[in-house]
């Protein structure tokens, strides 16, 4: 099973981190709230607490914070994510859920990746999932979809262990600029919400018909 820092102490960090336990997954929750984060980790029970700028433990870092923080969560760490595969779980969209506020022709993964070593891998995950559905995993007998973006094949195969762990079916959709589709993907959503779905209660996910 995969280590796992979780950097964030908001709803999907605690879904991530609750379904990264159940899987047989060591998860650190990390957060700028020495106290919150220890609440966090005692709810979940079976997580231990890491200190925000200090080396994650985990060798995959998740970002599990807004879009506008995690240029400077990912510059702050630095060297200390030499080595690791960062999940990039954002969507850098604007208030009024029309745009984004990335700069043409990139996406919000591309450019925390910009902020990122070197020799750390971005990839990008878990932004097209609301946090109380992927809380409650599988539905109606099936896993839940998680499409996955990245340029390094290893670093995306491990990530996609990490999401076979929680019951989920990985689905890789190719090199790092696919984040802006991947974007799009919760965008997408938004719009269900606010004009036909009208709830997120639901996900989106493939079906193969052959």
């Amino acid at each position: 099973m995969s280590s796992i820092s979780i950097v964030g102490l908001g709803n999907m960090a605690g879904a991530l981190a609750g379904r990264a336990l159940a899987g047989g997954n060591a998860v650190e929750i990390i957060g700028r709230d020495p106290a919150k984060a220890r609440e966090l980790a005692a709810a979940l029970d079976g997580a231990t607490v890491g200190t925000a700028g200090a080396a994650p433990a985990g060798d995959l870092v998740v970002l599990a914070v807004p879009y506008a923080a995690a240029a400077a969560v990912v510059s702050e760490y630095g060297d200390a994510l030499r080595g690791k595969v960062v999940i990039d779980i954002t969507n850098p969209i604007t208030p009024d859920f029309r745009s984004f506020v990335t700069p043409d022709g990139s996406s919000g993964a591309q450019e925390i990746a910009k902020a990122a070593p070197a020799d750390a891998q971005v990839v990008k995950a878990f932004n097209a999932l609301f946090s109380h559905v992927l809380a409650a995993g599988p539905a109606e007998g099936r896993p839940l979809d998680v499409f996955v973006a990245g340029d390094d094949a290893r670093a995306k195969a491990r990530v996609s262990a990490f999401i076979e762990s929680l019951g989920m079916r990985p689905m890789d959709t190719g090199e790092l600029p696919m984040a802006r589709a991947l974007e799009n993907v919760a965008l997408l959503q938004l719009g269900l919400v606010a004009h036909s779905v009208k709830h997120t209660d639901f996900a989106l996910g493939v079906s193969i018909l052959s």
